[in-house]
């Protein structure tokens, strides 16, 4: 027995003892730079380590005998090597890593750049598919919730009754931002006013958003930003049929669905999506603080590749919507002589696209876009109706070409803008024509490999507004392994029209045509700057900053005061101009199955004419928010967020105060399906807690302005089912 337990106890402390540790130097294989935040794991085991801001990696106890360690980084192709422990060195070997360039989650299709995203000198921000999915949790029906909570982004409600919402990036209102999808401009005049809720998430793939003015390849109208909305394309050998319903305690039920699928030389995708919302009434003055709303979505795509270097597609978008708000007992047909109030939004939409993609041997590519919308609204309200149809156009041709360290893009559009009034509550239409030529050029130069400056130039003819010219310049530079920086600026332009929010407000009531004799086109200039940090605490603790400053400067702006008799409004220039200034800070910090974004704005948005000289209003200054994730891959995503916005200015100049909204999410992935439940907003802030928002007599009721949540407190769950497995993805989200 003594010689039997020495035996064992030889075994075990050999087993003991043979443990080793291994080193690494993680590096990119064409710089030699370290990748900080590249992990190396022992295949089969939980063993496995992060790289220290030398690319240094330690994996301690790796048993003795053949170990198969997979070196990885986001951006970067997986790299598998062998080794049989004991080593025979203790030094750490180098890894070299190649750049993938077949990763999706890098690719910003907004820049038109074939650089990953870390290196391209605009700054874009990108949320990826985990996002997507996660916000489409909390919100099926539209986007307004997935933009809300980007950092420097408001949604502003335009109307209590309907509940449409406006973008606003940087304390600009929503006519300053420009909304695309997969690079169309679909969105735009009177469409504009119904866009954001009118575009469900799920069949988009990612979203970018780039602050500031980008007119270069998009146009004047794209001053406080851009944001680019990119669908999901089928996948050779990987078809995708998702079903999403979508339940809410506000009496909301959205169904969705998504089906893409590739064969051979051509493919196909379709997304359809219906919302039907009852009134809600979550403070019981009787009126709704969501809308009744029976909405349509229907999208097919066509796709044909007849060789490895053509892509064509053909798309058509179609969305027929009724929202009615109001007085719930109109609403619900229970109307007595006292109730008579209700706003109804009709509206179709309905747009072409036609897409031609052309590689050449060079690398040189031969881009064509073209679409032709329709958008139709009409608004009912007691003694008053407005209806008019919009026909808009885009065609643009662009060719690029990519050397080795400098890309070119020349390109050419035409836009279309004709909106006809039908005369029903007034002799005076609102009737407008725009026809806009452009031309840009845009070059991506290296000018070393820690340096890359991208300069464009766009000149724009309108038939009504003269010419244009918008120079744009944007610097990247990289200052160390671990801080990248960015510095831009440019001019950008709009089209004065009489679509905005002051007018969406009044339902364009009395709001006269735009004087194009006495109007000139708004003009602005602005710039940005920012800096990059990213680093390794620790082992296994990674930290971000991104810290971004920035200035617009909008001249000749558009405002809405009363003319002279009658009592209408007239829009007319600004005699000053309005200065929108701050800086946003973003953290992200990841350990383990846990990460943590902390989030603040500073946004001093001034009115500088008329002697106001004042924050503009409905526009906090300090805004801020924090969200822990919770989330195993293929398994389980917990969110818990929590959102602060400041006291605002009405426009009375009398103050708001201010508030919180924190809500929690679950999402449970199985192979093919998912269950997910959402508490939204469950501290309850909502407006009509701390003011009326009705004023009587409720047979002409005034209503309060919009400055915080009219819903409050909403729970909502539901599943999403698909239908085919995925294959394994590897991507990032950029923040």
């Amino acid at each position: 027995m003594k010689k039997l337990f020495f035996i064992l106890c030889l075994l075990l402390g050999g087993q003991l003892f043979a443990q080793n540790t291994f080193r690494a130097i993680i590096k990119d294989a064409d710089s030699e730079e370290p990748l900080v935040g590249a992990t190396a794991q022992v295949e089969g085991t939980e063993l496995g380590g992060t790289a220290d801001e030398s690319g240094l990696v330690l994996i301690e106890n790796v048993p003795n005998g053949t170990q198969h360690i997979v070196f990885s980084y986001v951006g970067y192709e997986r790299h598998e090597e062998s080794y049989t422990f004991p080593l025979s060195s203790e030094q750490a070997v180098i890894i070299l890593l190649e750049e993938g360039h077949e990763i999706e989650g890098v690719t910003v299709t907004a820049t038109r750049s074939t650089r990953t995203i870390e290196e391209i000198p605009t700054r874009v921000e990108f949320l990826g598919a985990e996002e997507l999915t996660e916000k489409a949790v909390m919100n099926s029906t539209n986007i307004a919730m997935l933009l809300r909570e980007s950092t420097g982004i408001q949604m502003q409600i335009t109307s209590p009754n309907s509940a449409n919402q406006s973008i606003r990036i940087q304390g600009l209102d929503g006519r300053y931002t420009q909304i695309l999808k997969d690079g169309f401009p679909l969105f735009g005049g009177f469409a504009g006013g119904l866009s954001i809720m009118q575009i469900p998430p799920l069949d988009l793939k990612q979203v970018e958003v780039i602050k500031g003015s980008n007119s270069t390849l998009y146009g004047g109208g794209a001053i406080a930003g851009l944001v680019n909305l990119v669908t999901k394309k089928p996948m050779e050998d990987s078809p995708e049929l998702s079903l999403m319903l979508n339940q809410t305690s506000a009496s909301g039920t959205t169904l969705n669905g998504f089906y893409a699928q590739k064969f051979g030389k051509t493919g196909v995708s379709l997304f359809t999506s219906g919302n039907r919302q009852e009134p809600y009434d979550p403070n019981e003055d009787g009126f709704s603080d969501i809308p009744r709303v029976r909405s349509l979505t229907f999208t097919p795509r066509f796709f044909w590749y007849p060789d490895e270097q053509t892509t064509l597609w053909l798309g058509v978008n179609t969305t027929i919507e009724d929202r009615i708000g109001g007085d719930i007992a109109v609403i619900e047909d229970e109307a007595g002589p006292n109730n008579v109030f209700t706003e109804e939004n009709k509206s179709q939409r309905i747009s072409t696209q036609v897409a031609l993609d052309r590689t050449f041997s060079n690398g040189a590519q031969l881009r064509f876009r073209n679409s032709v919308a329709f958008f139709d609204r009409e608004i009912i309200i007691p003694e008053f109706q407005f209806q008019g149809d919009q026909i808009a156009s885009f065609s643009e041709l662009t060719y690029a070409t990519d050397n080795e360290d400098s890309q070119w893009i020349f390109g050419a559009n035409l836009f279309t803008d004709h909106f006809e009034e039908e005369p029903l509550n007034t002799e005076i239409l609102r009737d407008y024509q725009n026809t806009t030529t452009g031309a840009f050029i845009q070059n991506t130069w290296d000018l070393s490999e820690k340096m890359a400056l991208e300069t464009g130039l766009r000149t724009d003819f309108n038939s009504d507004y003269g010419a244009f010219v918008l120079p744009r310049a944007s610097l990247w530079f990289q200052l160390s392994p671990q801080l990248t920086g960015r510095l831009g600026g440019g001019l950008g332009y709009k089209l004065p029209t009489i679509f905005n929010e002051e007018a969406e407000a009044r339902t364009f009531q009395g709001i006269l045509p735009i004087d194009q004799d006495a109007t000139e086109a708004e003009r602005s200039v602005g710039g940005n700057f920012d800096l990059n940090y990213e680093t390794v605490i620790g082992d296994k603790l990674t930290f971000t900053l991104n810290q971004f400053f920035f200035y617009t400067r909008l001249n000749d702006a558009l405002v809405l005061g009363e003319s002279t008799g009658g009592g209408n409004f007239l829009f007319e220039n600004a005699d000053g101009s309005i200065d929108s200034r701050g800086f946003e800070t973003n953290i992200k910090m990841t350990y383990g199955d846990f990460k943590l974004f902390l989030q603040y704005a500073f946004i001093d948005a001034k009115l500088n004419y008329d002697n106001i000289n004042n924050q503009k209003p409905l526009t906090p200054k300090h805004n801020a928010g924090a969200v822990l994730v919770f989330e195993q891959h293929g398994k389980w995503r917990i969110g818990l967020e929590s959102y602060y916005t400041g006291s605002q200015f009405r426009s009375d100049y009398s103050e708001t105060r201010d508030y919180w909204i924190v809500g929690l999410m679950g999402l449970r992935q199985f192979k093919h399906f998912s269950v997910f439940l959402n508490f939204e907003n469950f501290v309850d802030s909502r407006q009509s807690r701390y003011e009326d928002i009705v004023m009587p007599p409720l047979s002409n009721p005034t209503f309060a302005e919009i400055w915080a949540p009219t819903d409050g407190f909403v729970i909502n769950g539901g599943f999403i089912w698909n239908l085919f497995a995925k294959k394994e993805e590897h991507h990032h989200d950029e923040h």
